[in-house]
């Protein structure tokens, strides 16, 4: 597959949102990024982006939430997505989980981490070499 892998991010905090961009684009992925959950769910089955990262914590609709409806929609239900976190403890690990997410990554993460997880993601669905 010679394609540029496509990631969906949803993130409210600016800074945070940036740095992700940033680090996914300069490893080469091409990279939408929203501010919140409703927004990524409006663009995803457009898009169709081969991952979603979403945060946790944000304004309208919480990442779980937003997974919960992408994992709904036949357009998107098979995009692998990734819940972002700032919370490690087990309960909110196992909440992503139960809202049909695939992955967690606990912040803050450092730029070659977060680059080394999507890569390792995106190989194990094919979307990547």
């Amino acid at each position: 597959m010679s394609s540029i892998p496509k990631i969906l991010v949803a993130e409210d905090e600016r800074d945070i949102r940036e740095l992700i961009g940033f680090t996914l684009r300069f490893a080469g992925f091409d990279v939408t990024l929203t501010k919140n959950g409703a927004e990524a769910l409006e663009q995803a089955p457009e898009l169709k982006p081969d991952l979603i990262m979403l945060d946790v914590r944000m304004p309208q609709m919480t990442g779980y939430e937003a997974c919960r409806m992408l994992k709904t929609n036949p357009d998107t239900s098979s995009i692998p997505v990734v819940i972002l976190s700032a919370k490690g403890q087990d309960g909110e690990i196992q909440e992503g989980i139960d809202s049909g997410a695939d992955h967690y990554i606990v912040k803050p993460f450092a730029p070659d981490e977060l680059t080394s997880r999507v890569k390792d993601i995106l190989r194990g669905i094919g979307a990547l070499e």
